[in-house]
């Protein structure tokens, strides 16, 4: 949304909000496959100790 026109900071932002929330009513984020791994289901990098080399 365009709000150069708006000089006053306080109601650019209640419009960008508005704006923001009418676009996500009108086409909300899709549920994440149950492919795609999150957070505690992501594979940990371990750590090496110093001194060793990275094996390829």
């Amino acid at each position: 949304m365009n709000t150069k026109h708006v000089a006053d900071k306080v109601e650019r932002k209640t419009l960008k909000r508005t704006a923001r929330k009418k676009a996500e009513e009108a086409k909300p984020l899709a549920p994440r496959a149950d492919s795609v791994a999150r957070g505690s289901m992501k594979r940990k990098v371990k750590k090496l100790v110093k001194g060793q080399t990275r094996k390829r």
